[in-house]
């Protein structure tokens, strides 16, 4: 089992045959046995190096996984290194693009899925995308921060993990040739906005005609380049400095501070002020969700409530019932607690992106004025009940149903304390 820092970094670049698990573990095999890696190694491989995108074969490949992740197991433990590629791993019936290291005494326990899925090549209509990644501890050794090809695009992927403690971060892509310069640009700013070190893995070779553009890398955290890949089947290891890292971190350090920057308040706002607000955040391309409800007192599964429904696009919207519309439904003893109170602690929640009061029966004035493209609302409505939900659809949107999976509710909670009061 790997349990010591990590003191080489390294790629294998290769052409992938398309569904052939075993022929391309074959070649994972012999660069190995031809790159002999120190004992200490992290060693990258291409993203789902094993199969490559057959999407109509993935939901069959995914069920060969756990034992090609046994086999990857054993050999990164025969030469005391750590491997780490993406592949289609089937997980509660739904197919993730997944970043695996192996080496670590467990099969399938580490692992990162890719965060933003690449709809240029339908991606997102074979993968699920993964939750905020958490970097991976090898064994008490080093922290890797993971993220997969399309994730390069996106800072705060690797940001997030190097602020969590990651001084190491592996990509692992299928990177085409025509944009291999924006490749190593974007690994380079990785490694130097996060002064860590970046080992980078890409593919080689043709995929359905398209070029592959190879240039594995390995970069310093000042961005130097320290090895790097041609056009072709390659692989280099590496040795690593970490006193420079330290050097440099110690004269000023990029990574450390994290201010909170967002003052939560002012997303609280009036429809006129959100609708200019969704306006700009619709002319970008983000999918503006929209729900609504009470919030009266907040409990569990109302947070749990509003983190899915804003996974369910870009920027959510939460339509506040103001105190006299909450009178009107449950009666003059309700709210406890005032609307700006409410609206003050939801917008302090990290996935409402919006907080907008409404004092009708109905939000069918917000939906109609906002256009949003993804309407939530909880699975105990029949999505015919649903108010909004017609106009949505007309527009081209989608209605998404959401169960509450705790068993807490606010009048529950009232009535609990009230029992104890007159104990």
């Amino acid at each position: 089992m790997f349990d010591k820092a990590v003191s080489h970094l390294g790629f294998l670049q290769f052409e992938i045959f398309a569904g052939d698990i075993k022929k391309n573990l074959t070649q994972v095999k012999d660069a190995l046995a031809v790159l002999a890696p120190p004992c200490g190694s992290l060693i990258a491989l291409p993203e789902v190096w094993a199969t490559g995108f057959v999407y109509e074969q993935l939901d069959r490949l995914g069920d060969e996984i756990p034992d090609l992740l046994d086999e990857l197991e054993e050999l990164a433990h025969s030469y005391g290194i750590v491997l780490a590629g993406s592949l289609p791993y089937k997980e509660e019936g739904f197919l993730y693009n997944k970043l695996f290291f192996s080496g670590l005494g467990s099969a399938d326990s580490y692992g990162i899925a890719k965060q933003h899925l690449f709809s240029f090549w339908k991606e997102d209509q074979w993968f699920r995308a993964g939750k905020r990644p958490d970097p991976v501890d090898l064994n008490g050794g080093d922290l890797v921060g993971g993220f997969v090809c399309y994730d390069l695009r996106f800072p705060d992927t690797a940001r997030l993990q190097c602020c969590q403690g990651a001084e190491i971060l592996l990509m692992s892509a299928e990177w085409p040739l025509a944009r291999i310069r924006q490749w190593e640009i974007l690994l380079q700013a990785r490694a130097i906005e996060n002064q860590a070190f970046v080992v980078a893995a890409n593919a080689c070779g043709e995929w359905e005609g398209l070029k592959m553009g190879g240039h594995s890398l390995v970069i310093a955290p000042d961005g130097e380049i320290l090895a790097e890949a041609g056009v072709g089947q390659e692989s280099k290891v590496f040795p690593i400095n970490r006193e420079v890292q330290k050097e440099l971190r110690q004269r000023f350090n990029s990574v450390a501070p994290t201010p909170w920057a967002v003052e939560d308040s002012d997303k609280v706002m009036s429809l006129k002020q959100l609708a200019k607000k969704v306006a700009v955040r619709k002319q970008t391309g983000q999918k503006i969700v929209f729900t609504n409800g009470c919030f009266d007192i907040l409990h569990a599964g109302h947070v749990d409530y509003l983190q899915k429904a804003r996974r369910q696009g870009d920027f959510l919207v939460l339509g506040l019932n103001d105190d006299q519309s909450i009178r009107s439904i449950k009666g003059p003893e309700r709210p406890i607690n005032e609307e700006l109170q409410r609206a003050r602690v939801l917008a302090a929640l990290g996935c409402v992106d919006a907080v907008v009061l409404f004092g009708e029966d109905t939000p069918l004035n917000l939906i109609t004025t906002l256009c949003p493209d993804i309407l939530v609302k909880g699975a105990d409505w029949e999505e015919d009940e649903i108010v909004g939900a017609k106009e949505v659809k007309a527009a081209g949107g989608r209605v998404e149903r959401i169960a509450f999976v705790s068993d807490t509710s606010t009048t529950g909670m009232i009535d609990q304390i009230r029992s104890i009061d007159k104990e």
